[in-house]
């Protein structure tokens, strides 16, 4: 009986992954913020077993960040303070500064036509920020550059993410640190029929089940095992 059940279950788990798999192809990166670099840095260590490559500074926005690859051309972004840089005139982004503990607070979306999903999302009433412009310098002094709808805007909680085209970059994931891959994600919102239904309208097939507080969460495989990551 336990044979079967395990039979059943691997069956089932199999079936999730490969219905989110356009999804999973679909996304960029995870941002798991904290109010300190070097604690997000340890703590996705402590869970994944994966220690996370220095990205760079953020210039002007006071905050720097480290990487972990989730597949090839996807990785998760821990983002803190930069203790290099004065503190922004204000808040710094993701809630970096009101934070008390690290924890996925955003998900991002590849998109080589941003101006064209951000009407798809006006027409929809879903709210997407300005296609704006970013860069930073990597440690090997190579600059990336990249276009997005501003993550300044945050649309449920957070669970509606902004989309990011990278251009001519080499893409992030590339230089960093490997030992991980993303194999599933989910998200909770008290109010998940109404999130629910701004991510179908953007196509998006996050999946929003109810619960007391928002969050992201990713499934990961590492050198640790498969773990949640909130």
């Amino acid at each position: 009986m336990n044979r079967v059940l395990l039979v059943f279950t691997l069956v089932m788990l199999s079936a999730v992954v490969q219905t989110q798999q356009p999804l999973l192809t679909r996304l960029d990166h995870l941002v798991y913020a904290t109010p300190d670099l070097q604690l997000g840095i340890d703590a996705i260590e402590k869970r994944l077993g994966v220690k996370a490559t220095p990205g760079g500074q953020h210039p002007g926005l006071g905050t720097r960040n480290a990487l972990v690859a989730l597949g090839p051309t996807s990785y998760l972004e821990i983002i803190g303070p930069d203790p290099e840089q004065p503190k922004p005139t204000g808040p710094r982004r993701f809630g970096i500064d009101d934070l008390k503990a690290p924890r996925i607070v955003r998900w991002v979306v590849k998109s080589s036509e941003l101006a064209a999903v951000k009407a798809k999302a006006d027409k929809a009433g879903v709210t997407l920020g300005a296609v704006a412009s970013g860069s930073r310098k990597r440690p090997d002094g190579v600059v990336l550059a990249w276009h997005y709808t501003d993550p300044a805007t945050v649309v449920a909680d957070g669970l509606v993410p902004f989309f990011i085209d990278w251009g001519t970059s080499p893409h992030p994931a590339v230089t960093a640190a490997k030992g991980a891959t993303l194999v599933q994600l989910r998200a909770e919102h008290p109010d998940a029929v109404n999130v629910q239904k701004k991510l179908d309208q953007l196509g998006l097939e996050l999946k929003v089940s109810q619960a007391s507080a928002p969050a992201i969460i990713a499934t990961i495989d590492s050198p640790r095992g498969r773990i949640d990551l909130r």
